[in-house]
């Protein structure tokens, strides 16, 4: 099984998609590689490839793959909110999709994950520092606080991925952020996908608007 964890920005900002592609081997990822620069026919691309090396590929996008009809938050957008607030993490980033800042990466969200169903039925929207902070123990959570922010924190990080079984992850993927989120990205759909793991939260797709689960 492979599995992508895709950092997303918006459909104009190549440069900050981040694209981590891992092989499970036994009871650990191994990273393959970490790209920049992704357009969405080169993700297509990687995914596609993949699926016809491997057959299963497993997808975790950082971006709403969905709209509440009428604006605000989806149901899933509040549940994840709350419990990261609950565990004291950064919930501002979980915004509701429709807002003028949100708008764009939403909209590319979409595009991609329904042109990615051509490649595999395995997609799961994640939040990353979601997925590292509630995977912390309460002293070490701080680093998810500010990690977006701070290279040393985001290097702080490295070992605790490490412990989480994710090998062969380099330095270089904390020079960004977004090297670091495609890393967690590929963390929170792992554990959504493999029966021997479970997500921290998971909160359910509602077909037909809502397609996809929510993880972290």
């Amino acid at each position: 099984m492979h599995v992508v964890g895709i950092d997303l920005a918006g459909p104009a900002n190549h440069k900050e998609t981040a694209v981590a592609v891992f092989k499970k081997e036994a009871d650990s990822l191994v990273l393959n590689s970490l790209t920049f620069h992704n357009s969405d026919l080169l993700i297509l691309d990687t995914v596609s490839r993949l699926a016809a090396e491997e057959g299963q590929v497993t997808v975790g996008i950082d971006a709403p793959l969905s709209y509440q009809d009428g604006g605000g938050d989806r149901p899933s957008d509040k549940a994840v909110r709350s419990k990261l607030r609950e565990a004291g993490l950064y919930h501002g980033s979980i915004m509701p999709p429709t807002m003028n800042r949100m708008v764009y990466l939403t909209l590319r969200g979409i595009h991609l994950s329904r042109a990615l169903e051509n490649y595999t039925g395995s997609i799961v929207e994640v939040h990353p520092g979601g997925a590292m902070g509630l995977r912390l123990k309460p002293e070490d959570r701080n680093l998810a606080l500010s990690y977006k922010k701070s290279e040393a924190d985001r290097r702080s990080l490295l070992p605790f991925l490490e412990q989480w079984r994710m090998k062969n992850i380099s330095p270089d993927a904390a020079e960004t952020s977004h090297g670091l989120d495609a890393c967690a990205a590929a963390l929170a759909a792992w554990h959504w996908a493999d029966a021997e793991h479970e997500p921290e939260i998971c909160i359910g797709a509602e077909p037909p608007f809502h397609p996809f689960d929510f993880c972290c």
